[in-house]
Formats: C-alpha cells, sequence, structure tokens
C-alpha cells in the first residue's frame, strides 16, 4: 500500500488537491506541497488548516523546489518519503517530474499533456512526442504513471470507456462537451494559467475523424448543445489532450473537443491575437528591453486563484457518445455539473479548479489502496473507471447519466 503524497504545484488545481488529500488523509498519510514559491505553498497549507480539512492526525508541510530540476525534484521525493507525487504544475515541468518519479520508482499523476515552451500544438498524437516514449521505462521501474487524470482530460476519458463498455456493441463517436456556465465579475480573464490556456487556442484544432487527423484553425467550427442543467450552449471545436489518447484507444470513433464560448471572450482574444499579444516571441521595445508578449497579458490579467471568491454558477462537462447496440442507435451522455459557489465555500477555489483537482486525489486514493497501482504507464481510459467514480461520487464529483431512458446517476439502472 502506497503512502505520503507530493503535490507538485501551488496554483488554484493544488489548491483544492490539497484540501482533498486532507480529507482523505487516513488513507493518503503525510502531504507534502512544493512549487518555486514557498509562500504559496505556505497559503494553501493556512486555508486546509482555517478550513479543518485534516481528516486525521500526520504531518503538512511545504517546500520550495524548481520543478524543472530533476534532481531536486529526487531529492525532495527521497527527503519527504513521498510515494505517490501528483503533478498539477505547469505542463512545462511534466517531463522533470515523471523522470524523477522513475528514479526513484514512485507513482506519478499529472492532468496535462507536456509542453515544451518553444513549441505550441507539435504533431499528433500528442503524447507520442513525450509521455509516450517512456512508457518502456516506467514498465521497467515498475512505475504506476496516469497520465492526464483532471477532468478534462481525464474523467472524460473514463466517461467514454465506461459508455463504450456498458451501452454499446460499437462505438461511432466520442464528443467531449466542456461548459462553464459561470460568471466571476472581471471584465476579462482566464480559468487557469493564461499562458497555457492561450497557448490552448492560437495553434491547430487537430481531432480525429473518419480514421485520420484532422486539422481546423480555432473558431472555425462551431456547435449548439443542449445540456442538463446549463440548458443550450454555444461551442467551438477545440484541440484538447484526451484527443490525442481517445483516438489511439478507440480508431474506430470519431473524436471531437468541444468548448464553450461567449462572444465577448472570443471578441477579446481575437484583438488579442491579431494584435500579436499572444506570441511567445520575444520583442524589443523602444528602450531597449526584451518582452515576450504572452507573458505581459499574462502578468495584467487577473491571477485565476483571485476569482473563486466572486464566480458564481455552474460547470458541465461530459461525453456524448454514439454507437450501436444489438444493430441500434445508441446516443449517451455522461456528465457532471459542479457549483462555483459550493467549490469555494468548500476548499477555497473556484469550480474549474475543483473539476480538475478532486481526480487526482481519486485516483491517488486508487493507487493507494491498490486498485489502479498498475506499475506501468496509462492514460486514464485503460484503466477500469467503476471504482473512480465511486469515489468521485463521494468526494465531490457525481456522475450521471442521459440517454432515452432518462437523466439518472451512473450507477443507477434505467426505468425501461
Amino acid at each position: 500500500m502506497k503512502r505520503t503524497v507530493l503535490i507538485i504545484g501551488a496554483g488554484g488545481v493544488a489548491q483544492v488537491v490539497a484540501h482533498k488529500a486532507a480529507q482523505n488523509n487516513d488513507v493518503l498519510g503525510d502531504i507534502h506541497i512544493a512549487s518555486r514559491t514557498l509562500e504559496k505553498c505556505e497559503a494553501i497549507m493556512a486555508s486546509v488548516i482555517e478550513k479543518g480539512s485534516l481528516k486525521s492526525g500526520g504531518s503538512f508541510m511545504a517546500h520550495k523546489v524548481d520543478a524543472m530540476d530533476t534532481a531536486a525534484i529526487i531529492a525532495l521525493i527521497r527527503q519527504t518519503g513521498a510515494q505517490i507525487v501528483i503533478n498539477v504544475g505547469s505542463p512545462f515541468v511534466n517531463m522533470s517530474v515523471l523522470e524523477a518519479t522513475i528514479e526513484t520508482g514512485v507513482a506519478y499523476m499529472d492532468t496535462a499533456i507536456h509542453e515544451e515552451p518553444n513549441k505550441i500544438c507539435e504533431n499528433p498524437p500528442w503524447y507520442s512526442n513525450y509521455e509516450w516514449k517512456r512508457r518502456d521505462r516506467c514498465k521497467a521501474a515498475g512505475v504506476t504513471a496516469i497520465l492526464g487524470i483532471g477532468f478534462d482530460p481525464g474523467v472524460v476519458n473514463a466517461y467514454a470507456k465506461y459508455a463504450i463498455d456498458t451501452y454499446l456493441d460499437q462505438v461511432t463517436s466520442i464528443d467531449i462537451v466542456d461548459i462553464n456556465a459561470g460568471t466571476h465579475g472581471e471584465w476579462f480573464s482566464t480559468n487557469f494559467d493564461p499562458e497555457i490556456n492561450f497557448r490552448e487556442f492560437t495553434g491547430t484544432v487537430y481531432s480525429w475523424q473518419q480514421g485520420a487527423w484532422q486539422a481546423n484553425k480555432m473558431f472555425e467550427v462551431g456547435k449548439t448543445w443542449d445540456l442538463p442543467v446549463v440548458g443550450a450552449q454555444k461551442t467551438y471545436m477545440t484541440g484538447h489532450d484526451e484527443v490525442h489518447s481517445l483516438a489511439a484507444n478507440y480508431p474506430e470513433a470519431d473524436v471531437r473537443f468541444w468548448m464553450g464560448f461567449g462572444d465577448h471572450y472570443i471578441n477579446v482574444f481575437t484583438v488579442l491575437n491579431n494584435l500579436g499579444l499572444l506570441s511567445e516571441q520575444s520583442v524589443t521595445t523602444a528602450e531597449g528591453l526584451e518582452v515576450v508578449p504572452l507573458k505581459l497579458v499574462k502578468a495584467v490579467l487577473p491571477d485565476p486563484a483571485s476569482l473563486a471568491p466572486k464566480y458564481k454558477g455552474k460547470t458541465c462537462i461530459g461525453d456524448v457518445v454514439k454507437g450501436t447496440k444489438n444493430g441500434q442507435e445508441v446516443e449517451v451522455f455522461i456528465y457532471n455539473v459542479a457549483d462555483h459557489a459550493e467549490a469555494y465555500q468548500e476548499v477555497g477555489s473556484q469550480g474549474i479548479s475543483y473539476t480538475a483537482g478532486v481526480p487526482p486525489v481519486a485516483a491517488a486514493i486508487l493507487i493507494a489502496n491498490g486498485t489502479w497501482d498498475i506499475g506501468h504507464m496509462v492514460n486514464v481510459e485503460e484503466l477500469d473507471p467503476k471504482p473512480f467514480f465511486e469515489i468521485l461520487d463521494r468526494i465531490g464529483l457525481p456522475t450521471r447519466v442521459k440517454d432515452v431512458f432518462g437523466d439518472r446517476p451512473w450507477n443507477q439502472s434505467p426505468n425501461t
């Protein structure tokens, strides 16, 4: 049984992970949190203590570390005795942290695909550029490495597997739909690190359709979805991590990702992009200063973590999965609805961070009890989703199913 958790990162998602790990420290053991900025880690610790999140006795410690430095991560793992590393730092640090876990033989998970600072939207499938190249080494070292175990990617991958295994003989399409119907009161902001968010939207939009990779531009392909709780929402096909593993594991299906955007967001994004302010290429000012425009935009926008106190409304994220069963066409929507205000009340973060931060703790519990401690690298759809859903139900992200038989909890039989 693995115990003692090391959290890498100190943003809004890390805050959720810390609270949820503390609420389950009877299973997970001691908790450590580390980032380049010790003060941010200490603020998260203070939040956990203030809200009384620690379930039982045990230590909760903060550390300063450069997560780009593999040797420093190795030293910290050995110092803390951590057996499970939850990496919720910048995607730029994924490989340095993964390398440290391979070297030390401890379990690894992250919530987003690795990115290099000077490269955007590399050739698909994205996981083959960095993560999957290390599969053999993980297996040789007996290291459990679960890739993309946030909500999307992560829970939505498990939704796809569950829908296909439970309701279909053959799958024809997987459409992941991500709607944030909340409002935060700021004129403009992003929900995660602006540098990462904007990179996601300035590159090529890849989807897997008709057995091949298709390329589109951002905001080129739109679609309106009518969803539970949040109603009709306009979305756009967007490049996203989970498409790249689901396409490999279900090549017979069309796999697309759709994200909701309001007109105001699109207008501001378009102006920033057209002006070159989302570029990662440095420019020289008249005063001779070298400035990276995207980093400047990040500096003037609100810190995503600061949005939480005023955030209101709901999120709705799920999979529309289509196929056939016994020769008949089937469509099922598997989803979760989260509430921004409820998330803030519980853990001090907004709903987007909440949906991303709860799943890795559920996965950590499954590694700790041996259910998901499989000793090699996987994407989430390669694991049994049912024990995952059971823990998510218990710790804050219940799963529901909507189909021709109605809308119900995932583990409730339809009224046929």
